[in-house]
């Protein structure tokens, strides 16, 4: 187990092969990746993208630029977003206007966290089981389970849910997870708090 940024990390990206995103990230990201081309953090909770080509899960372009953009999925992402980093369960942490901001996945949503890059790092490595919400990674990895590389936790019932008491998680493929999740966000937007709603489960 290696450290970057005061970040014990478990899986580190090959090296820069996407040298022009590169030039384009703020020098405190570039920096970063330019020692470590972005890693899977946190006991699998955090997820920071990479300047490459490939795998497209692990690419900073195809999450700000390609087919399945954060912009196309989700209205309330910027394209000027630079999508840095997600979650376990498919939140997502961007940059905007040098500080961090959180898309919640389920709805869509835009919140601040008010840290710029560093900072955002800091606290991920002070208190990353209350500042990512990880009880429910440990309890899956408790209990044996394993989220490899590429793999983020779908949650059921959803964490908005009332009835989101003691969710069921399985690991599937981040972009798979990312599809649903603005899917569903797309569907809920107008639900009022309170209001009942109907999901289906389709293979």
């Amino acid at each position: 187990m290696r450290t970057i940024c005061s970040v014990k990390a478990s899986y580190f990206g090959s090296p820069v092969d996407d040298v022009e995103i590169l030039t384009r990230l703020p020098e405190e990201i570039s920096n970063t990746l330019r020692n470590e081309n972005g890693f899977i953090a946190a006991g699998g909770g955090l997820h920071v993208r990479g300047a490459c080509v490939s795998p497209a899960w692990h690419s900073i372009r195809a999450a700000w630029e390609g087919e399945f953009a954060l912009h196309r999925l989700f209205p309330m992402v910027h394209e000027s977003d630079i999508p840095l980093a997600e979650d376990c369960f498919g939140d997502q942490y961007l940059l905007r206007d040098r500080q961090v901001v959180r898309l919640q996945g389920e709805t869509g949503e835009i919140e601040a966290t008010q840290k710029t890059w560093n900072e955002f790092l800091a606290t991920t490595e002070a208190d990353s089981i209350e500042f990512l919400g990880l009880s429910y990674l440990i309890r899956f990895q408790e209990e044996g389970g394993v989220l490899m590389p590429g793999y983020l936790l779908s949650v059921y019932p959803p964490f908005v849910a009332k009835e989101c008491v003691n969710p069921s998680v399985r690991p599937i493929p981040s972009l798979e997870l990312r599809l649903w999740l603005a899917d569903f966000a797309r569907q809920i937007r107008g639900v009022e708090d309170g209001q009942r709603i109907q999901i289906r489960i389709t293979q």
